[in-house]
């Protein structure tokens, strides 16, 4: 296994389309599937093991769902990137799911090479936004759903914090900011942080849905 090697794990009720999602990104020698499981518990039990950086979830599962496995997991595995996978094209799952802390969330309908492209963005930036996602954000009735707490002020950033949040919505990463800004790549995780803490959100998606949904950045 290469230090490039991303561990991916699965979790779906149904085998054959874990075994076909599987088999779809085997062409891509930087993904290695380390374990499958067929409901949230079962993931949950075995990530210790396994050790996944990357989750592949569905939604409806028994015994434990999608839902409450993700909200699980990035609480206890803040490191590991949930995508969800599944067949629910329905925006108020998408904002609940990235509410919860999923770094991304694609449809079963999509292509392979997307699949693969969001297990690497993940990775490499926090977060996967698909022209899927990117609808929710634009879409009047998501505004007045409970995303995070309400500010009664306007929000103010400072010079330095509105161009991180900016290069953040870019998908740079922290260490690409540092070097754009010329400071520290901690820095640059400090302030991130006090957004996220102001904002009332858990991670960088969570920035970008605030930052586009409140028009902070240009």
């Amino acid at each position: 296994m290469t230090p490039e090697t991303i561990k991916v794990a699965i979790a779906d009720d149904h085998k054959i389309f874990r075994k076909g999602v599987i088999l779809s990104l085997r062409p891509y020698t930087n993904l290695e599937f380390v374990f499958e499981a067929e409901n949230g518990e079962e993931l949950i039990q075995k990530i210790p093991e396994g050790k996944p950086d990357v989750i592949l979830c569905d939604l409806k599962m028994p015994v434990k769902d999608g839902i409450d496995a993700t909200k699980a997991i990035t609480k206890l595995y803040p490191n590991i990137r949930v995508i969800i996978l599944t067949m629910y094209e329905d925006d108020r799952f998408v904002g609940h799911l990235m509410d919860c802390g999923a770094s991304g969330y694609l449809l079963k309908s999509t292509d392979p090479a997307e699949i693969r492209r969001a297990i690497v963005d993940v990775m490499r930036t926090g977060f996967y936004l698909n022209p899927f996602v990117n609808k929710v954000l634009i879409k009047k009735n998501y505004s007045k759903q409970k995303f995070n707490p309400s500010l009664s002020s306007e929000v103010v950033l400072s010079e330095r914090e509105k161009e991180v949040l900016t290069l953040v919505c870019m998908e740079f990463t922290a260490s690409e900011i540092a070097q754009k800004m010329d400071i520290s790549a901690r820095t640059v995780e400090a302030i991130k942080d006090r957004l996220m803490e102001r904002f009332g959100v858990k991670n960088s998606v969570g920035l970008v849905f605030y930052a586009m949904k409140n028009q902070l950045i240009e």
